[in-house]
């Protein structure tokens, strides 16, 4: 016999619509997903529209398709960083290592296919041939944001672009510009709790965890409450406080190559011992450049970089990570004050940075492994850490 749906609760279609910032933020988030995925985007700002795909992903598929529609040359565009190094030549040397800035080459047609592409973005694959020539050109006005599109989706900052007539999409999705931009600031402060539960953690069995999910529906970040840090916050006080980034390897596998599952088992055990606190369990792995990016820079560490040009090797900042996202979850939860448990003095000025009175520092480090130690001379010589 044929089945029948029973009717569900009415919906007011209008008012459950997404707002117009909602859908630039899932905008912004599916078109890092397609980057990913090795489709082309177009890429606008008023006049000027890029057809882009990210060099590490792009197939001979995608690289037709640009080739279809573009109206001019395909330019490779790279992070400076990582430009000084795949065209050393004296018109580069010159170019400040700036986080949003762009260098533009134009690549022999030889080099227009997937693996060389590949090859040009990153610094682990197989190296390109000697003598490889390549020319460079003006960066074009939407350089900055297509490489700001790449590292959304956690991909090397490194994009096969082209110009676009804007009249033949053939179903593109089309990306703003300052959408992009703004996209770190307005996912932050889209953030809403969406689940908590008990979760009793050695050291500290009176724990609770609370899901935090952004507005562009994208990965979650947590915050592990130990004992009632609101309840202290409510009555003036500032709870003991850690943003910690995730680190698949030291906090799950327990590395010896950095000091994060320590850090991380160590500060639950003393806020236990306090009675109080809150860790704020951030989604931004290798200081926000991601996994895979993370086991890209533990490979040209071995090579002899230390952490900081290993990140700038691959095209990335030293420190990616957006602190805006703790800031916006602390005061969610209550909590307008905190002691931060923290050696990085750019995290006390960050977190001051995002409207969270930071009442104070507490010192959180532990001893070498011997297998760590050059990391934490590095965290300590070049990233100003106070490890003593």
């Amino acid at each position: 016999m044929p089945f029948s749906i029973a009717p569900g609760p009415q919906v007011d279609a209008v008012s459950d619509l997404p707002d117009a910032a909602t859908l630039s933020l899932r905008a912004v988030h599916r078109a890092a997903s397609d980057l990913r995925r090795g489709t082309p985007v177009l890429l606008q700002d008023g006049d000027h529209a890029l057809i882009l795909a990210a060099a590490e992903t792009v197939g001979a598929a995608g690289l037709a398709g640009i080739a279809r529609l573009a109206k001019g040359p395909a330019i490779l565009l790279l992070a400076p960083s990582r430009a000084l190094v795949v065209a050393p030549n004296p018109l580069l040397r010159p170019v400040p290592l700036v986080e949003d800035a762009a260098v533009a080459l134009r690549l022999p047609p030889s080099l227009l296919d997937p693996a060389q592409l590949r090859s040009l973005a990153d610094p682990t694959a197989e190296r390109l041939p000697e003598g490889t020539r390549h020319e460079r050109v003006s960066a074009p006005p939407l350089a900055a944001a297509a490489l700001a599109l790449a590292k959304l989706g956690r991909l090397l900052p490194a994009v096969i672009a082209a110009p676009h007539a804007l009249m033949a999409r053939e179903g593109l999705l089309s990306i703003d510009a300052a959408d992009i931009l703004a996209y770190p600031m307005e996912i932050a402060t889209s953030l809403r709790r969406v689940a908590e539960a008990a979760v009793p953690l050695e050291g500290a069995p009176d724990s609770r965890i609370v899901a935090f999910r952004a507005a562009d529906g994208g990965i979650e970040h947590l915050a592990i409450l130990v004992g009632r840090p609101e309840e202290l916050a409510a009555k003036g006080g500032a709870p003991l406080t850690r943003l910690h980034s995730e680190c698949f390897t030291g906090d799950l596998l327990g590395s010896l190559r950095c000091d994060c599952g320590p850090q991380l088992r160590g500060a639950i055990h003393r806020m236990g011992e306090a009675g109080a606190g809150v860790l704020i369990y951030l989604a931004q792995e290798g200081r926000g450049i991601g996994l895979v990016n993370k086991l890209r820079a533990y490979t040209l560490q071995d090579s002899g970089l230390d952490t900081l040009d290993a990140n700038r090797a691959l095209g990335w900042g030293a420190d990616e990570r957006n602190f805006m996202v703790a800031a916006t979850m602390l005061e969610q939860l209550g909590i307008p004050r905190v002691r931060l448990l923290t050696n990085n003095p750019d995290k006390l000025a960050a977190l001051a940075a995002c409207g969270i009175a930071v009442e104070g520092r507490e010192q959180h480090s532990f001893a070498p492994n011997g297998v760590n130690d050059h990391y934490l001379e590095t965290k300590a010589r070049r990233f100003g850490h106070l490890l003593a």
